[in-house]
């Protein structure tokens, strides 16, 4: 009895691809799954789901990879390692920003395969906005910054659920606790307390002291790691800048990796994610609100750092006049002249 092939396995059979041909294909990424859209010649042709495999899925594309114009999928958890896969292969690949994908303003239906045409077919349309896809090797030396900064986000919580336990029940808060120190967390360890609360507040004190000695601990990695990379002498630069520490110039030097791939001042700022908006309608002209499209776990102080590192990677008056602006972010002062 022969066998019933499938959508696609009739399609890959029949179709036959040329250079002349436009193929665009979008994928909807999942842990489990792929969805699979080509949009070919300005039409749908098909879709199919696919196991996660970056290695079969690579295999099945590169069956039409004369025809292959890009291949797109959104940023996500899944990170970047199929983007890496199909460059290896030598096929076209764009990592879109989800922020800047277009977004239809009535109600619509929503599914992984309707994700994957969409992306297809305003790829097809020149509407898709790509980001920086990392080497393997940028992207490790993203993490101990970015294992940092999730400890430091975890220690301030649990400072705030100190406080709140005090306020909660009346206690009043050690006058040195505004600080933190040493002897704070002592006054709080000698608190005479019903059994529950003092259980209570013995187990966020922990956690406190834990999360502390975890982040020096980090802090001696990132020490121990960075001072033996490319990196180094970038962040030795990056410290002479006011205002910018150790862990602020480490951070900025792997997260804006080739700082000549922006065009200009307005770029950089979005990056960093502190970008002036303009709000005019009709007559009325306004300053709107910092545009936070960047990393929401960077510093606050970190664009005052982006002009001085793209200043110091390129020496053009171009570069200079980018550090003034991203100053003027740094005091409050809106817009770019």
């Amino acid at each position: 009895m022969k066998a019933t092939l499938s959508k696609k396995q009739r399609f890959f059979n029949q179709i036959k691809l040329t250079k002349d041909d436009d193929l665009y294909i979008g994928i909807d990424v999942h842990k489990a799954t792929y969805h699979v859209a080509l949009y070919l010649n300005g039409g749908h042709a098909i879709d199919f789901i696919t196991p996660a495999d970056n290695i079969k899925i690579c295999t099945t594309l590169k069956k039409l990879k004369s025809a292959i114009k890009n291949i797109v999928y959104e940023a996500g958890p899944t990170g970047y390692s199929l983007a890496r896969q199909l460059q290896q292969e030598s096929l076209p690949v764009q990592v879109i920003a989800p922020s800047k994908t277009p977004q239809s303003s009535a109600r619509d239906s929503k599914t992984d395969r309707l994700d994957g045409r969409k992306l297809a077919e305003y790829a097809a349309k020149g509407l898709l906005r790509p980001i920086a896809i990392p080497t393997r090797t940028q992207e490790v030396n993203r993490q101990l910054p970015r294992l940092r900064i999730q400890f430091v986000k975890k220690l301030k919580q649990t400072k705030l659920q100190i406080k709140s336990f005090l306020l909660q029940h009346g206690i009043g808060e050690p006058q040195s606790l505004r600080y933190w120190s040493q002897l704070a967390i002592e006054k709080l360890n000698k608190l005479q307390l019903l059994n529950p609360l003092r259980y209570t507040l013995d187990m966020l004190v922990t956690e406190y002291k834990f999360l502390n000695e975890k982040i020096k601990d980090i802090d001696l990695k990132l020490e121990e790691t960075f001072a033996k990379t490319i990196h180094a002498k970038k962040i030795k630069i990056l410290q002479t800048h006011p205002g910018v520490g150790r862990v602020t110039s480490m951070m900025f030097a792997v997260e804006l990796f080739n700082p000549g791939r922006f065009n200009n001042k307005e770029e950089l700022a979005k990056y960093v994610g502190l970008a002036p908006t303009i709000i005019q309608s009709g007559q009325s002209l306004r300053d709107g609100p910092i545009s936070k499209t960047g990393r929401p776990q960077w510093p606050e102080d970190l664009p005052y750092t982006s002009g001085r590192c793209y200043a110091i990677t390129n020496h053009t008056e171009k570069q200079h006049n980018l550090l003034e602006a991203t100053e003027k972010i740094n005091a409050n002062e809106t817009g770019f002249k």
